[in-house]
């Protein structure tokens, strides 16, 4: 390689590193060295090193939203034994996933059933599920967020922390059984569905049919309003 090819590679490596384009960085003296075998023309070899940024840009994101998410491992369509429920198909949770149907809407999805049928299984695919297909999403467990909304409260900070789950196109909430029926625990709670109602998704999991809510929500016109 001559002087002049090294400072113009040594250049070019610079300014992809100004631009933040590593892919491109990593990848184009290989397809350089393709494209001068192969005669390709400029705007072939521009394309082709522009897609491999795009799809390591949208590789690197997923696993940031990955991390974010918090998802239980080992939690996808595949593993989950459908043949046990049979009044839910992995075609209707596939379509699910697509997330544009509802979360485009803000639409709320409910998973109910007594314990052990594997609704945190299949609530936990479908955020992986989404989250592959561009969406961001929270897997918490709603005792966790509860408590986590009370210490905002009392530092008198709610309202920011409700916001800031904005971000997330849908925030799964696990186990709604194991919220307690105390008046400044399903407050914020109810705090957190009204504000994302019709704007930003839940999915709730609970062992208890709306008819049994008002096991969660001690009074019954929070009861009635959480279940619109």
């Amino acid at each position: 390689m001559s002087t002049t090819n090294v400072v113009d590679t040594a250049r070019l490596n610079l300014l992809l590193n100004e631009l933040r384009l590593p892919a491109i960085k990593a990848l184009w003296p290989q397809f350089a060295e393709q494209s001068d075998k192969e005669g390709w023309p400029a705007a072939r070899f521009l394309a082709t090193i522009a897609e491999h940024e795009i799809a390591e840009r949208g590789r690197r994101r997923i696993e940031r939203h990955l991390v974010e998410a918090r998802l239980p491992t080992g939690k996808t369509f595949d593993s989950f034994d459908f043949e046990a429920v049979p009044m839910i198909s992995k075609a209707q949770m596939t379509a699910l996933a697509a997330g544009d149907g509802w979360l485009g809407k803000g639409a709320n999805l409910l998973l109910f059933g007594p314990p052990g049928g594997g609704k945190s299984h299949l609530a936990a695919a479908i955020g992986l599920a989404l989250i592959e297909n561009g969406w961001r999403v929270l897997f918490t467990r709603t005792t966790d967020l509860v408590q986590k909304l009370q210490v905002a409260r009392r530092e008198l900070n709610l309202e920011g922390a409700i916001n800031r789950l904005d971000r997330f196109d849908l925030v799964i909430l696990d186990d709604l059984a194991y919220v307690t029926k105390d008046q400044a625990e399903t407050s914020v709670l109810f705090e957190l569905i009204s504000a994302r109602y019709e704007r930003r998704s839940l999915l709730i999991t609970a062992n208890q049919p709306f008819g049994e809510w008002n096991k969660v929500f001690p009074d019954p016109a929070m009861t009635l309003a959480a279940i619109d």
